[in-house]
Formats: C-alpha cells, sequence, structure tokens
C-alpha cells in the first residue's frame, strides 16, 4: 500500500504522517485501585499546516465490546450513553519534531515534543523519539491542579502493527512505582 502525506501537512512534521486521521477502537485499564475496565477510544490526529499535528483522545469505559470492524452501512454507533459507556479521560494536545538533536538519537529516529493536556486537571509535556513506524515518550514535567490525581512520571509507547495504531501507556501515580496502565488496538476510521 502507497503511503501520501495529508495534504497541508507541513514537511516539520513528516516524521508523523502516518498518524495522521481518525482512530478507534477497544482497549483494557488495569491499575491498583482502579481495577480492570475495558474502553473504547476515539483518537484524531489532524493539522491545520502549522509545524505540529494535534491530538485529541477520548477514553469511554464500556460494560459491553465494541464491534472490531466498522458496520455495513460504514457508520460507527454513536458513543454509547451511561451507564454503559462513561467517559474516563479526554485528551488534547500538540505533537511537535524537535529542532533538537539529543546526543546519542539513531540517524533514523527523530525527536519529539508533545504537550498533553488532561481534563482531570493535568498537563503533561513528554519528550521521545519517533522512527519506523514507532514512537517512544516520556514525561519530562507533569503539572496539576489541587484536584487532580497525582501522577509522578509517565511513558506512552505507539507503534503501526499491520495497519494498526497500538498503544500502551505506564504510570507512576497514586503511590505506585511505574507499571502498566492502559493499552489499545486503533483501527483507522
Amino acid at each position: 500500500m502507497t503511503f501520501t502525506f495529508p495534504d497541508g501537512l507541513s514537511p516539520d512534521v513528516y516524521p508523523l504522517a502516518w498518524l495522521v486521521g481518525r482512530w478507534r477502537g477497544e482497549g483494557v485499564i488495569e491499575y491498583p485501585g482502579i481495577g480492570k475496565k475495558t474502553f473504547v477510544q476515539d483518537l484524531v490526529f489532524d493539522h491545520d499546516g502549522g509545524p505540529y499535528v494535534r491530538f485529541e483522545s477520548t477514553l469511554r469505559v464500556l460494560d459491553e465490546t465494541v464491534p472490531d470492524k466498522l458496520p455495513d452501512d460504514g457508520e460507527w454507533p454513536a458513543p454509547v450513553p451511561d451507564p454503559a459507556g462513561t467517559v474516563w479521560s479526554t485528551e488534547t494536545g500538540y505533537w511537535r519534531v524537535s529542532t533538537d538533536r539529543p546526543d546519542g538519537l539513531e540517524e533514523d529516529k527523530h525527536a519529539l515534543e508533545v504537550l498533553v493536556a488532561d481534563a482531570s486537571g493535568r498537563i503533561t509535556v513528554y519528550v521521545g523519539a519517533a522512527g519506523n513506524g514507532r514512537i517512544d515518550l516520556a514525561s519530562d514535567a507533569i503539572a496539576r491542579t489541587s484536584t487532580a490525581s497525582e501522577v509522578r512520571a509517565s511513558k506512552r509507547l505507539y507503534g503501526l502493527v499491520q495497519g494498526r495504531l497500538l498503544w500502551v501507556e505506564e504510570l507512576a501515580a497514586f503511590g505506585e512505582p511505574m507499571r502498566s496502565y492502559a493499552s489499545a488496538e486503533l483501527d483507522r476510521q
């Protein structure tokens, strides 16, 4: 399958071009004090021609599974209403390819700076690298409001595997050491 760059995408973010689009799929949250929860995620990476990619994510906790393929009518069902599907988290942010090149970064990778605002009252600055259909991020700074949950550190891994976007997040939060928090497999819409 031939890849084409999205129309109007800034060359500054070509290493992120494969992310641009709408993604949807199912995942699992499992963390001490939270338990295990299945969710559906709607994820959008888009752009307006600036030197960044915009990011928007919504996770809805479900009591039932999500269809694994687009229905025959070509439309995903509307978000599941309460109590079958409850918004767990929403995030927005910006992804940029850094003009700085850290020592030791492999030639086929690009340094990243990612800013993520969580509606629960937290802003996280991630740094990392993208290359060969894989993105590794680690929190560099986390700021939170007085009512937000304490998250001390976070890591995220995104990968394009056989046309699907797979991701996993680790957290150090709620007094726990860094450990797996959530993961999902998403299909392009």
